[in-house]
């Protein structure tokens, strides 16, 4: 086909410009679900979308650490978010902090995360890790294979699920084995972060939920997993398929049944998506904190998964509530 300028007619005949037809650029389609396959999917999706600080130790795979060796030894602690919103940070002991929420974000978070993991391990101690994802769209073009071509974090960890830990502040930032206090400008970089910091706090009786105190109000945000990770309470072997559709499904039918809440006084508000996963939000009774959610949590777990399971076509009730829940849906801010 010859050549021709963006705003030329396309030679193929079309009638339309060339820009707009076998002009076109194709860019590949971001992936939906960055996390799926890792039984702690959830608890991944919360710490990149709403949950403000916490941190959790990373273990490598058997794979990568048998092509990379020298990697044994290093401790890699993955946080949400790091000062100037940074990638990576390489302590000057070696240490790195990973950040799971950054300015930028490409195509896929998972293979972005990866990327920035990568170049840390052969960063110098005291380095910062700040370029661009590795899934930027003008990166992926370049590729020959696409996003396939790029390493994932799913591939470069071990699969057991993440012990996390949910912190007030960001008092983490800080190494506290030097004994050194830090500096001015330091403490007040973090005085100004810890100031944004939404009272958070993980459940311990079900999987990803965080009960969160923004102001006056009082809140349950809950990632609940797709299939084929959908586990049992505490076995994570349990699981079952459980599609998006099936989620609402349930949801409405135990919100037609009455049950959908989580203790006295809660308050199912909606839900958002974020990395592909459903987020229900509860407003609870004014006052409650996280330890009086863990009954009913459990409680209403123990129901949802009873209706995960339930092949029954919706009745019409149901289908009525369902669409009340679609119509639900919130906005994270």
């Amino acid at each position: 086909m010859p050549s021709a300028g963006p705003r030329q007619p396309c030679p193929c005949g079309s009638g339309r410009r060339y820009k707009a037809c076998h002009g076109e650029r194709r860019r590949p389609a971001p992936v939906l679900r960055p996390f799926a396959g890792r039984v702690d999917e959830p608890d991944l999706v919360a710490l990149r979308e709403f949950v403000p600080s916490a941190t959790a130790p990373l273990t490598l795979s058997a794979a990568h650490l048998a092509d990379n060796p020298d990697h044994a030894d290093r401790r890699i602690i993955l946080g949400t978010l790091l000062p100037q919103a940074a990638a990576a940070v390489v302590r000057d002991d070696g240490e790195i902090l990973l950040a799971m929420q950054t300015l930028v974000s490409g195509l896929d978070p998972a293979a972005d995360l990866a990327g920035a993991l990568l170049a840390a391990l052969d960063a110098k101690p005291g380095s910062v890790v700040d370029g661009p994802p590795a899934s930027a769209p003008a990166a992926v073009e370049r590729l020959s294979g696409g996003l396939a071509a790029l390493p994932r974090l799913p591939d470069l960890l071990d699969p057991a699920p993440l012990e996390i830990t949910v912190h007030p502040g960001f008092a983490w930032w800080v190494p506290s084995s030097n004994g050194v206090e830090p500096s001015a400008e330091v403490t007040a970089s973090l005085d100004r972060a810890n100031a944004t910091v939404v009272p958070t706090a993980r459940l311990e009786s079900v999987p990803a939920a965080y009960w969160c105190s923004p102001g006056d109000r009082v809140h349950l945000r809950w990632a609940l997993p797709l299939g084929p990770a959908v586990p049992a309470v505490p076995d994570v072997s349990d699981v079952s398929d459980v599609s998006e559709e099936a989620v609402l499904d349930a949801l409405a039918r135990v919100s037609a049944a009455g049950q959908l809440a989580v203790g006295d006084g809660s308050r199912f508000v909606g839900s958002f998506r974020a990395d592909g996963l459903v987020v229900p939000v509860w407003d609870l009774e004014p006052g409650a904190d996280a330890d009086s959610c863990e009954k009913p949590a459990a409680q209403l777990w123990a129901v949802l998964r009873e209706a995960f399971a339930d092949p029954r076509a919706l009745t019409s009730q149901e289908r009525r509530v369902r669409a009340g829940v679609v119509g639900r849906t919130l906005t994270l801010r």
